[in-house]
């Protein structure tokens, strides 16, 4: 049995005081200010802190780390990316990240269905995952790589598809080898021009409309790198799960999102770093601007409302650091409680796990964190959890 001084509701937004957690093998039996407490439970006390449902990121690379990315992923072999996505995956979840979506091995191919299956099978700790293997882009696309001498033949960090049959093929071959969902490049590169976003689409919104079609046909999704107009609204018409980044969405996109009910993913740490930690200072001041433009949009998004989640796009900056996700969706305009549930329930909606994670409730799995002090008063407090248990075991105490 877990035991704090306060436990969050997270459907009512309220805070029981004290905070009880009952778990039975890998599964909440019961919570409350006071549980049944069975003889020969042991009672876990975790004093003067708040007990909330573990944490969720809905865009990570586990294959990724901080520096160059396009060469880590030329110079770093496969099983070499694969033991650092194992270390990135424990140190996520030591930070109270138990559930993810790993949105893309960046050229690492199917590895990441090894990394869910060890970590499924109790072989390594590690969050929940939801993962996609490699992205899939164009030829000269997003992820290609396009900076390099062209007679070395570099691989591209996703896999090419052309067309919508390529597509469909390439949607077969990514689920044969394990995906749970396909992540799709849509726009790319990106320059301010004029105060508004310009990024050129990918993929028309008829050939998005087949990659969502094929996917569907086994039950599973499509999510979007997405950050402007037109390429988000081919995504909105064409049904994806979630348009990731969304930098700037137009009034007929923020429609038919908050109408489907397709998650904005904002990314707002990457953004931050990528600034902090730039090449040149035009390079920052570039960044920069990018961040004020997304700041300004994310305001009319949520009053259109559009519904969000929670992923950091963490990889590039170390792992174990995204809670600063929630810290800057605050900063920039939704309140504590808003953000906790745009993370953990529309989080575990957007894995395919609710009813089952995001939440404290009875029958779901024993996935809790705690974080000191109230994090309705003060959302940092998860980049300081003291205690993870994932699925009734105890990673962190």
């Amino acid at each position: 049995m877990l035991r704090a001084a306060r436990l969050l509701d997270i459907e009512s937004g309220k805070i029981i005081t004290p905070g009880e957690v009952l778990v039975q093998g890998d599964r909440i039996a019961e919570v409350g200010s006071a549980v049944k407490r069975p003889e020969g439970a042991e009672v876990i006390d975790l004093g003067d802190c708040t007990l909330l449902p573990g944490l969720i990121d809905a865009h990570v690379h586990l294959f990724l780390h901080p520096g160059a990315e396009d060469l880590q992923t030329v110079q770093e072999s496969v099983p070499q990316r694969t033991i650092s996505a194992v270390l990135a995956a424990r140190d996520d979840l030591m930070a109270g990240f138990t559930a993810e979506r790993d949105m893309g091995t960046e050229g690492a191919g199917s590895a990441d269905t090894a990394v869910r299956n060890a970590i499924n099978q109790g072989s390594i700790p590690g969050p929940r995952l939801r993962i996609s293997g490699n992205a899939v882009d164009i030829l000269g696309g997003h992820e290609d790589a396009i900076r390099y001498n062209p007679a070395q033949h570099i691989f591209s960090n996703a896999t090419y598809a052309n067309n919508a049959a390529e597509l469909v093929t390439v949607i077969r071959q990514q689920l044969k080898e394990g995906a749970d969902f396909i992540k799709i490049y849509e726009t790319g590169p990106d320059s301010i021009r004029e105060g508004h976003l310009s990024t050129p689409y990918q993929y028309t919104e008829a050939e998005l409309r087949s990659a969502v079609e094929e996917a569907a046909r086994t039950g599973k999704r499509v999510a979007v790198h997405a950050t402007g107009e037109p390429g988000t609204l081919y995504a909105a018409r064409a049904g994806v799960a979630s348009v990731d980044h969304a930098y700037q969405l137009s009034d007929e996109t923020m429609r038919l999102m908050r109408e489907k009910q397709i998650f904005a993913v904002p990314t707002f740490t990457i953004a931050e770093y990528f600034a902090q930690h730039a090449a040149s200072p035009a390079q920052a001041e570039r960044e920069q601007r990018m961040i004020d433009l997304h700041v300004e949009e994310f305001g009319k998004q949520l009053a259109a409302g559009v519904p969000m989640a929670v992923g950091s796009d963490v990889g590039p900056f170390p792992h174990g650091t995204q809670a600063r996700e929630f810290v800057l969706m605050v900063k920039y305009g939704m309140t504590p409680l808003a953000v906790l549930q745009a993370g953990l329930l529309n989080g575990a909606k957007l894995l395919g796990w609710q009813d089952q994670i995001g939440a404290l409730k009875p029958g779901y799995w024993a996935d809790v964190v705690a974080v000191p002090g109230d994090p309705l008063n003060d959302i940092s407090v998860l980049e300081r959890v003291s205690f993870v248990m994932k699925g009734g075991v105890v990673y962190r105490r």
